[in-house]
């Protein structure tokens, strides 16, 4: 039962890095801050290999700084 759950939220982890990938490729900003948002993703994927909860977490964020336009300072 519990690997059922560990594999959804695997899944839907995926499926969210796949799309934020997509979301940075089509952004509108300057190649450095795009590359900026792309190690992250990197980082968010590495992260999944170790811990996956965390990973979601912090891929929500991503998402949602994105969804609200924000771009963490260090990338611009």
């Amino acid at each position: 039962m519990e690997h059922d759950g560990q594999l959804q939220l695997y899944t839907a982890v995926a499926n969210q890095l796949k799309e934020a990938h997509a979301r940075v490729r089509a952004l509108q900003v300057p190649e450095g801050v795009r590359v900026a948002l792309t190690r992250k993703l990197l980082v968010i994927t590495a992260a999944a290999k170790h811990d996956l909860a965390d990973a979601a977490r912090r891929l929500d964020r991503f998402t949602a700084d994105l969804d609200a336009g924000r771009i963490p300072e260090g990338d611009r």
